[in-house]
């Protein structure tokens, strides 16, 4: 795959997603979603947080193109618009495991 070229209004796009996905409540939130379809009392249940926090975070999640939004009489129901951006999240977590293994072996080494 050639290189993406990166031009200033892509990497103000890209800017902003990275945003959405830099409040540890938000990426909870997609955590929860990963299992399916919930509404926000579901996701209020699931997560711990209160119902003002997570409607305010969905709004943004769907802003940025990251869960849609489906209603049914008076409730709204939440899921992912894809599983790309997990894919994001796993990566990353698959990153931060690799970086804390190579710190613990140095550790173990040092002591050594």
């Amino acid at each position: 795959m050639a290189p993406r070229v990166m031009t200033p209004a892509l990497l103000e796009e890209l800017s902003e997603r990275f945003k959405a996905l830099g409040e540890p409540a938000r990426l909870q939130l997609l955590a929860a979603l990963r299992q399916g379809e919930h509404s926000v009392s579901d996701l209020v249940a699931i997560t711990g947080l209160g119902q003002a926090n997570v409607s305010k975070h969905l709004q943004l999640l769907c802003s940025a193109g990251f869960i849609n939004r489906r209603k049914e009489g008076t409730f709204a129901y939440y899921a992912l618009a894809d599983s790309e951006v997990l894919q994001w999240c796993d990566l990353m977590c698959g990153r931060i495991e690799a970086e804390q293994r190579e710190r613990r072996a140095a550790l173990k080494l040092s002591r050594a």
